[in-house]
């Protein structure tokens, strides 16, 4: 089974940083193959027989004791991309999937707890993702921070054309 592995907040800005090659090591050590990393900014796929979530909580625990990096990660198979992506609710989110993102949960939010979208953007949830549209862009939107905020529930945003690249690298 292909699994992407989605480590929050990693190589943005000047911390927490993490050399994919050292993530692709630490992922094999761990028994993983056919490991990619894609883009510097902490995504990876591999195969594995073993549960998602099992594999996303033993390279946290590894990254933490090896590396010193405390981060989460969130496993999603390449069938739950492609769910993922079959679900997107915005039309131009293929045109334009910069202004685009899905914001990654381990598990659903009540939606008591999710920030209010501020025209132009929208959010629409859907199980343990949140769908954006940023008209805009990142840079200039309160919603776009706002989730990255959500109480009770770490969370990690990818915009759309990583979601897609990510799909097809998870497919058999």
């Amino acid at each position: 089974m292909r699994v992407a592995l989605l480590l929050r907040g990693v190589n943005l800005g000047g911390a927490r940083r993490l050399p994919m090659a050292d993530l692709r090591a630490l992922l094999t050590e761990l028994g993983h193959t056919e490991v990619k990393t894609l883009m510097a900014s902490g995504q990876a796929v591999v195969s594995t027989d073993r549960d998602p979530a099992e594999v996303a909580q033993e390279l946290e625990s590894r990254l933490q004791q090896q590396l010193g990096l405390t981060t989460d990660v969130f496993a999603r198979t390449g069938a739950e991309l492609a769910a993922i992506i079959q679900a997107n609710p915005f039309p131009t989110a293929d045109e334009d999937g910069a202004r685009h993102a899905v914001v990654f949960m381990h598990r659903p939010v009540p939606p008591a707890q999710l920030p209010a979208a501020q025209e132009p953007d929208e959010l629409i949830a859907h199980g343990t993702e949140l769908y954006l549209r940023l008209p805009n862009g990142f840079a200039d939107s309160k919603l776009s921070i706002a989730v990255g905020k959500v109480k009770s529930a770490p969370v990690t945003t990818r915009n759309w054309n990583t979601v897609k690249k990510l799909g097809a690298l998870t497919q058999p």
